[in-house]
């Protein structure tokens, strides 16, 4: 369960040629990688096998393998993508995302809010990411509860937490055994850098990474993690 964050702790970033950043490393269970897409996009390949999540054409997938498996949180513009999943499946891939996701994308595999789907090596967890204060206006949320994912891959590699659009939720504050976390921030949609430092603290990842921060002061994300003993790993998202 250790070796992912082993690896994310010793492994500086490595960059393809149009600059995309890639933290590499290997394991005794074999090599993993992750790739920074754009905004809300990432890309994890271990055990032979390729990960999308949210994929979008904003970001710039030049060169990369298509999916074994594509995670989606939730239905907004900048997270799902039909054009670009459709690019990036093949025969056999499988695709996991809300009820939501499903309505607008066919052949989706619906997984809800605390269920889990064994795939190869990985278990995955589909875990709430919703507003609790945040909308467009009175009564309303930019994310309702129980509409989009978050994601917790679980492996022999350790636990890796994929938020989503979400604020700093009561069930993101009790998870447990979390080694790598991707939070957003960014407003109005999802947190502030001290809210979501504040919910890093409470369930201890050894890792986080920013994401979903166009606009943000990572600075002060930063500042509010000192001493807390968790890594923060500041990559470019916006490249």
């Amino acid at each position: 369960m250790k070796y992912f964050l082993v690896i994310l702790l010793v492994a500086a970033p490595a960059f393809a040629q149009v600059n995309r950043p890639v933290d590499d490393g290997s394991t005794p269970v074999g090599p993993v990688r992750l790739t920074v897409i754009h905004h809300a996009s990432l890309m994890i390949e271990a055990f032979g096998q390729v990960i999308h999540i949210d994929p979008w054409g904003a970001g710039n997938y030049d060169g990369l393998p298509q999916a074994d498996l594509i995670l989606i949180t939730h239905a907004h513009a900048d997270h799902l993508d039909p054009k670009m999943v459709a690019k990036l499946k093949k025969p056999g891939t499988l695709v996991l995302g809300p009820e939501v996701v499903a309505r607008s994308l066919p052949g989706t595999t619906v997984i809800r809010n605390g269920e889990t789907r064994q795939f190869g090596e990985w278990t995955i967890e589909a875990v709430p990411a919703y507003n609790l204060k945040r909308g467009p206006g009175p009564g309303s949320l930019y994310h309702p509860r129980g509409e989009g994912n978050g994601y917790v891959l679980g492996s022999s590699m350790g636990r890796t937490y994929i938020a989503g659009d979400t604020e700093a939720i009561p069930e993101m504050k009790a998870l447990q055994d979390i080694r790598v976390a991707f939070l957003p921030m960014n407003l109005p949609y999802t947190m502030t850098p001290d809210e979501a430092a504040q919910a890093a603290r409470s369930f201890g990842p050894r890792i986080v990474y920013p994401y979903h921060y166009r606009g943000t002061d990572l600075a002060a994300f930063e500042k509010a993690m000192a001493d807390s003993g968790i890594a923060v790993r500041i990559r470019d998202w916006y490249y």
